[in-house]
């Protein structure tokens, strides 16, 4: 099965690490784009995005998931009723 998985804290990063190793097949990670963090400000990764680089997963980090793309048409196998 298929899962998108989104999340950000180290909580999230937790649970993508499960859900890897139940063997879904994850081929998008949606998180936080990268803050500044700490005395010198420097872009530091949420927890999830550095999950999913050690697994090989493709991240993505939308700033408003309101300014994403369209979603995409599912197939009609896909879909669920």
């Amino acid at each position: 099965m298929k899962v998108i998985f989104a999340g950000t804290p180290d909580f999230a990063a937790a649970a993508l690490k499960a859900v890897a190793a139940a063997g879904f097949e994850i081929p998008l990670v949606l998180t936080q784009p990268d803050r500044p963090k700490g005395r010198g400000m420097q872009l530091t990764a949420p927890p999830v995005k550095q999950a999913a680089l050690e697994l090989g997963l493709r991240v993505a980090q939308p700033e408003n998931c309101a300014t994403t793309p369209k979603p995409c048409k599912c197939s009609k196998r896909s879909r669920r009723t």
